[in-house]
């Protein structure tokens, strides 16, 4: 293996898929990647699918952050939903669908292995820490046939070290009292590889009540056979995060104290544990046909206490959540290179979850008395069961030509029991739910390529009770069926350049905004997402890197469906900004000085469904970094966020809590200008 920047990592990305000349690929890298120089082994993504992005390890692995969902924030078009309520922090989200919880339409893996929660959430992304990151890799739009559920606009993969030799620490301190340390190792010899990985953080957070720790460990061991065709491997990751939660501020708190937590919140906390364990197997059969295998559990325990608002009527504002979830799975694919104009790849994957949600309320207190419930509105245990299949081709019938064509299918089934009413009730009946696909790339020179890709993807309803479920008097669901499509150019003037820009269009049918942790769900009908994407990466020198990206979207509905006997025709689905845009520039003085500069911002968003209660949430943000390299073994780096001191918020709007007419929005600031120092060693 080798390291290669971004160049040439696409254009040996491209030689992986056979020894003749192909269609330019329309790939970003930002960074260095991994790449392995053969026309071997599973199918890269970057090989088959059009709208993908790569963020190289280097770009991350020196990165202060509190959570690495974060990180994402470097790459184009991604909104960051700030939530920063403890253990409960935030999400990533593209392709206009928001953070919110309601529509969770991008599917997370880790190493391949599919780590959303049943919910839909990205609560497993928490486990990865930067330094343990080999590359993080975006896939947008419709046109991936590999994975089904959560895969509605899209997939985040991110990949951690494998194999090498190396011993990494990295030891932070820095703003509101936090504290960090990050170990990465790898022993590779004689065909057996082992890597370990152990990081531990807290903080004091940068609001009162808000204190942190949480720490991460995960193992690998691979074995490869002496002739390199069977490789089998284990790989464990454990995660604990026990964090006290601030509270939302109303609009009034939010302008007399920003680092405020409100009296009621005094008892908030949450208590989460994650783990998650796979087995992997590939075996190249012939030089032509290589099997992936990968046997997977994940585990998901949380224990959550949250207090929304001050009001004393009803017990809805005092919760206390637990989560207990269980995911077995199992994917495989096969890929056949039948010749250099034909490679076929297709792949099965099996996934039985196992989950427990349990809700308690509380009677008003200040703070929130979380010793005795005033009543279990919750106490379900529920089934989920998917069996997916898929096949594409690659087909390229000249150079400058490659089409892809391919086809997915999805099941469910499983079934809930509601323990404090004794009810049971099967899964919604969705059959079989088909999804065609189809991608070109078309280059008339070295330096272009036009793309063009269309395909469906599904959301299916999610959480323990209905309208997921059949309970008695439940009415059926279809799937909601995203049918997406889009052109874009990619060029490279010179080695030294990467341009892009992509109209896209994403329409759904019976689309539905399904909140499973409060058992809220609006049916928001038939919505439409679309956007422009422009990209540009560009080396201008041996020194200086610069990057910046603009992502303009927007997400309506189409369909006359009514809230409140108001119609939503025509409203922009809530928490959606109308632009994402980011820059950035690396710029090396010496051999051992480096500076950094980074911004992103997005614009502001309706809060609600009828898009009456205003706009808010937008930001523009810049971080900064220096790095002295002492030596080969050692550097330090001073790293500056929030450089200007921006006060910005998450704001969602609380119409479930207060009484009807009191409803409103509900803030959680992001933390201000924060300064953190850290020394690295490498041996």
């Amino acid at each position: 293996m080798k390291r290669n920047t971004l160049s040439t990592a696409v254009a040996s990305a491209l030689s992986l898929f056979s020894a003749g000349p192909q269609a330019a690929d329309p790939v970003i890298v930002l960074g260095e990647v991994p790449v392995i120089a053969d026309n071997k082994g599973a199918l890269m993504s970057t090989q088959v699918l059009t709208s993908v992005d790569i963020l190289g390890g280097d770009k991350v692995r020196d990165k202060n952050v509190m959570n690495s969902w974060e990180l994402l924030g470097q790459m184009p078009g991604i909104q960051l939903t700030e939530t920063r309520m403890g253990a409960e922090s935030g999400k990533v989200t593209f392709r206009a669908f928001n953070g919110e919880g309601y529509i969770n339409g991008i599917k997370v893996l880790i190493d391949g292995i599919p780590s959303n929660v049943n919910s839909g959430n990205q609560r497993f992304i928490d486990m990865i820490f930067p330094l343990e990151i080999d590359y993080i890799e975006v896939v947008r739009g419709t046109n991936d046939p590999r994975y089904g559920l959560h895969n509605i606009g899209g997939n985040i993969n991110v990949a951690t070290r494998q194999g090498g030799n190396y011993l990494d620490s990295r030891l932070s301190y820095g703003s509101f009292n936090t504290r960090e340390a990050q170990v990465a190792m790898g022993r590779e010899s004689d065909g057996f590889a082992q890597n370990y990985f152990f990081a531990k953080q807290d903080s004091d957070g940068y609001r009162d009540h808000s204190e942190s720790e949480k720490y991460s460990f995960g193992a690998k061991w691979f074995v490869t056979s002496a002739g390199g065709a069977v490789k089998t491997g284990l790989v464990v990751r454990t995660y604990q995060h026990k964090a006290d939660e601030p509270g939302f501020l109303t609009a009034a708190e939010l302008a007399a104290d920003r680092d405020q937590s409100p009296a009621k919140n005094a008892n908030d906390r949450d208590d989460r544990d994650m783990s998650q364990v796979s087995a992997h197997l590939d075996w190249q059969i012939t030089p032509a046909t290589f099997l992936s295998n990968k046997l997977y559990f994940n585990t998901y325990k949380d224990d959550r206490q949250v207090t929304f608002t001050s009001n004393p009527t009803g017990t809805g504002p005092r919760q206390r959540r637990i989560w207990d979830e269980d995911q077995f799975g199992f994917m495989s694919t096969l890929t056949w290179r039948a010749n250099e104009l034909v490679t076929l790849d297709g792949g099965i994957n099996v996934e039985r979850q196992r989950n427990e949600y349990r809700r308690y309320r509380y009677s008003f207190s200040v703070p929130t008395d979380f010793s005795t419930p005033a009543f279990v509105q919750n106490d379900d245990r529920y089934s989920l069961n998917n069996l997916g299949a898929y096949v594409q081709t690659v087909i390229t019938p000249t150079s400058s030509l490659k089409i892809v064509p391919a086809y997915r299918v999805d099941r469910f089934s499983g079934d809930a029991l509601l323990r404090t009413t004794g009810v049971s009730a099967p899964l919604q009946d969705y059959g079989w739910i088909e999804q065609p696909k189809l991608s070109v790339v078309y280059s008339p020179a070295s330096s272009v390529s036009v793309y063009a890709n269309w395909g469906r993807t599904f959301q299916v309803l999610t959480g323990s009770r209905n309208p997921a479920y059949l309970t008695p008097g439940q009415s059926d669901f279809k799937p909601s069926i995203n049918t997406g499509k889009e052109i874009g150019v990619k060029l490279t003037p010179d080695e030294r350049t990467d341009m892009r820009i992509a109209l896209w269009q994403q329409d759904a049918t019976d689309e539905v905004a399904n909140m499973p942790s409060t058992g809220t769900t609006v049916g928001l009908g038939e919505t439409r997402r679309r956007g422009v994407d422009l990209q540009l990466n560009s080396r201008l020198s041996d020194r200086l890197e610069v990057w910046l990206s603009h992502s303009i979207q927007e997400a309506k509905v189409i369909s006359a469906f009514t809230s409140g006997g108001v119609s939503l025709a025509g409203k922009e689905v809530f928490s959606t900004p109308r632009y994402i845009s980011n820059v950035g520039a690396d710029y090396r003085l010496s051999d051992a000085w480096r500076f950094s500069l980074q911004g992103r911002a997005q614009g502001d968003y309706y809060i609600d469904d009828l898009n009456s209660q205003g706009k808010f949430g937008g930001f523009v943000l810049f971080d900064a970094s220096v790095r002295y390299t002492i030596s080969r073994s050692a550097s330090v780096d001073l790293q500056v966020r929030n450089l200007t001191d921006r006060e910005y918020e998450y704001v969602w709007y609380d119409n479930f809590f207060w009484p009807a007419g009191s409803f409103q929005p509900s803030f959680s600031p992001g933390p201000g200008r924060a300064a953190y120092l850290s020394l690295n060693l490498k041996m």
